[in-house]
């Protein structure tokens, strides 16, 4: 891509899903005015007080541990990879936001991270495939040494902790091993030493914590004297660092609900507790008794705390973030998204101000202004693979992996209309027609089938059968004549909606993925695997007029285009969204932000915003660089 090509102005990322996945994966960075949080392959870091983000771009694939430096000066990450291939570490810059270096040496998984307190080292632990622990140096940004993580007869290391004060001391720990390791720098090894805990056979889940024992004055903080270790059986381990014999164990009574997933340590001694069971709770460190206690929705997987006292944060499994106050514990919710990957997202015509996404069991409609969730709409256990408004914005229309179609009440989200087997093997794609009389459904067999509308029924008028594999993408005409529908057979077919009949059919080489018409209608543009946009007469589609190159690697997902015709959109496995000039059909814009492969785009009926969606669950908002002219 030509390197004079502006980059789209980002407002706002909308959602968030990474932190739901990746353990500790939400930080506060030592400045307090930043979160950081993985996106798929991109770091995010945002403005705690207005929101603003930027996004750090390097890695190649999920990023899945996280670490930020005691001064803040670096931010680690680590991904997974294929198979076969390394996995990369970055330790970025803060202050430039840029790449300080990347170390790579863990087989196809890095699986935790660690900052020593002085800035250093850092440590990295590989996972199940690796198996293997390294320190870094930090300075010359090579590796010391290195060393298996656990013993042969031990269980898989998950998790890495760094003491508070001394450069030379870590913690590792996992299923059946807890380890203490000094750095021999002169020798260059790491010499670990098994904790004993005696009968207690637990598996350290998620989160192992050095503690500072105050003393009497509280003045002043000791040399770390107890390690705090969170377990899969829901107990806390309080292991005495010096002799590494287990201290004590708690809760006594009644043991954290589905295992702590998380702890973190205050000033006071008292502990921060995240349970899989969706549980923050704050115990004391003495006896873990329980001081506070509030239930969240989902698994607590991060806990991030502010330096000032006053707040902490809170991540869920649900890739929902809460904000906690410390003196009543009052809780706020302040963002919401999907946990996974968005299948679709619809514009109400009209206005750029609302939109619906869908994924995994729910459907979601969304405020811009202030970007918010206003309704969500979930079904257990079935998925909907597209969603869409009426054009009277009067329903959301959805199609469903159990062959059903759904509508709903867009403001109360109550459930209109289903039409049961409407699809033998789930349905796949869906449109209105502009008179809001008929829906258009597209299916996994193939078939493409008409439906009328009732005041509390429906009609089926015909199902169309011409395609022989899944249908990807459904786009009515504007006079509700006819449609076209795109399929992964490598074929698109123009309808006639009146006549039930095929007008038009166009083959290609390639798996279909999205299908637009232009506004005049005389032209549709197609796209799917093998990474071009084609154009197409609708009344001679024999063969494209036109083909564009317009990916470098994978698929073209999703692809929109602008009310004037003058421009459209595109986002695929690469990762970008490009907007395209329709008549030159070259790029102006390209948008960098996504972590994951891109599955649909939508540019509002007024031009202002587009809308991205991508596998790793985000959901953003673009301004979009070619208004229409008033």
């Amino acid at each position: 891509m030509a390197l004079h090509i502006p980059v789209i102005v980002i407002p706002i990322v909308l959602c968030f899903i990474s932190p739901g996945h990746v353990s500790s994966g939400l930080r506060v960075h030592p400045d307090n005015e930043h979160m950081i949080y993985p996106l798929g392959c991109t770091i995010v870091l945002k403005r705690i007080k207005d929101g603003k983000q930027e996004f750090l771009h390097g890695h190649t694939n999920n990023v899945t541990c996280i670490s930020v430096s005691k001064s803040g000066l670096y931010i680690a990450s680590g991904q997974v990879n294929f198979m076969g291939f390394k996995a990369t570490i970055i330790i970025w810059d803060y202050a430039t936001r840029t790449i300080y270096t990347e170390l790579v040496l863990h087989k196809a998984k890095v699986e935790a991270l660690a900052f020593s307190p002085n800035d250093k080292y850092l440590v990295s632990l590989g996972g199940q495939d690796d198996g293997s622990i390294v320190v870094w140096n930090i300075e010359t940004k090579q590796a010391i040494c290195g060393s298996p993580a656990s013993a042969q007869s031990a269980g898989h290391s998950l998790i890495l902790q760094y003491s508070n004060t001394n450069d030379n001391i870590f913690v590792s720990a996992g299923s059946g091993t807890l380890r203490v390791w000094e750095l021999d720098l002169p020798n260059r090894k790491i010499r670990p030493t098994e904790c004993q805990t005696g009968k207690l056979k637990r598996t350290v889940k998620l989160k192992l914590n050095f503690f500072n024992l105050p003393n009497l004055q509280h003045t002043r903080y000791k040399d770390d004297q107890f390690i705090f270790c969170g377990t899969m059986s829901g107990d806390i381990m309080k292991v005495n660092l010096e002799t590494k014999l287990l201290n004590d164990c708690g809760p006594a009574k009644s043991k954290y609900s589905m295992g702590v997933n998380v702890i973190k340590i205050l000033k006071s001694g008292d502990l921060l507790v995240g349970c899989g069971s969706g549980t923050v709770t704050l115990c004391s460190g003495t006896n873990f008794k329980t001081l506070k206690k509030v239930d969240l929705e989902k698994a607590v997987t991060s806990i991030a705390t502010l330096g000032d006292g006053k707040e902490f944060f809170v991540g869920t499994e649900a890739a929902q973030m809460y904000r906690f106050s410390y003196e009543n514990f009052k809780v706020e919710l302040i963002s919401t998204s999907h946990n996974d990957a968005v299948k679709d997202v619809a514009i109400l015509f009209g206005t750029s101000e609302l939109f619906a996404t869908c994924s995994d069991e729910d459907i979601r409609v969304w405020y811009t202004g202030k970007p918010k969730e206003l309704l969500r709409i979930t079904i257990p256990n079935v998925t909907c693979n597209s969603v869409d408004f009426m054009f009277n914005g009067q329903s959301i229309i959805s199609a469903w992996n159990d062959g059903k179609i759904r509508l709903f009440g867009p403001e109360s989200g109550k459930l209109m209309l289903i039409i049961h087997n409407a699809h033998t093997m789930g349905a796949t794609a869906i449109a209105g027609t502009r008179d809001c009389k008929r829906i258009v459904s597209g299916g996994g067999e193939g078939q493409v089938c008409v439906w009328e509308l009732k005041p509390h029924s429906y009609r089926l008028l015909e199902a169309m059968k011409k395609h022989k594999a899944a249908v990807t993408c459904l786009k009515i005409k504007s006079d509700d004549t006819e449609c076209v529908s795109a399929s992964s057979d490598g074929t698109c077919i123009i309808w006639d909606i009146v006549r039930f009949v095929v007008r038009q059919m166009m083959i290609a080489n390639t798996l279909f993925r999205t299908v637009c018409y232009h506004p005049e209608e005389f032209q549709i543009l197609t796209s799917g695997t093998d990474r071009k946009v084609a154009y197409w007469d609708v009344f001679e589609g024999k063969s494209a007029l036109r083909e564009l190159e317009a990916s470098q690697s994978g698929a073209i997902n999703g692809m929109h285009i602008s009310q004037d015709g003058k421009y459209f959109v595109t986002g695929g496995d690469d990762k970008l969204v490009k907007v395209w000039d329709y008549m030159l059909g070259a790029v102006t814009h390209v948008g960098v932000a996504h972590g994951g492969s891109i599955t649909s785009v939508k540019i509002c009926s007024n031009s202002r915003n587009l809308v991205s969606t991508s596998a790793d669950g985000a959901i953003l908002r673009w301004k979009f660089p070619h208004p229409l002219s008033s």
